[in-house]
């Protein structure tokens, strides 16, 4: 584990992960589990720590690719901190894994929207509003 478990927030508050790992503070045989990165990553992530729970995160989708929900947890941590390359690449995947996913078409479209692709992002809204059952406007 490479926490820091001093670390505060800018506002003086704990940081959102340190509750999570300081249950095994003294535990000297303990090894962090992938599953014990995605309850860090989904504290850091509600506390709206984005860049953090990115970093986390990858390190999860690394150790565990299959997992759908880790792919598009990712994507919105790239998206919300701004890192809408890296958001991209992963919402293609999600994408391609799971064709009919409307949430994954639907922040893709938000994606390309705010890297100035409107054009591109059309298709992918109106594809998020069919899969999502709403009527496109075409």
């Amino acid at each position: 584990m490479d926490n820091d478990f001093n670390a505060y927030q800018p506002n003086g508050e704990v940081a959102a992960d340190r509750w999570v790992t300081v249950r095994h503070l003294f535990d000297s045989d303990y090894v962090e589990t992938a599953a014990d990165r995605w309850e860090r990553a989904r504290a850091l992530f509600d506390a709206r720590d984005y860049a953090k729970a990115a970093v986390v995160l990858a390190e999860v989708v690394g150790e565990v690719p299959f997992q759908a929900d880790l792919h598009l947890l990712l994507a919105r941590a790239y998206y919300h901190s701004a890192q809408l390359g890296k958001a991209e690449a992963v919402l293609r995947e999600v994408v391609d894994r799971c064709p009919v996913d409307h949430y994954a078409h639907l922040l893709l479209g938000r994606t390309l929207e705010r890297r100035g692709r409107a054009d591109e992002a059309a298709t992918w809204l109106r594809l998020a509003a069919a899969f999502g059952g709403e009527l496109a406007e075409v």
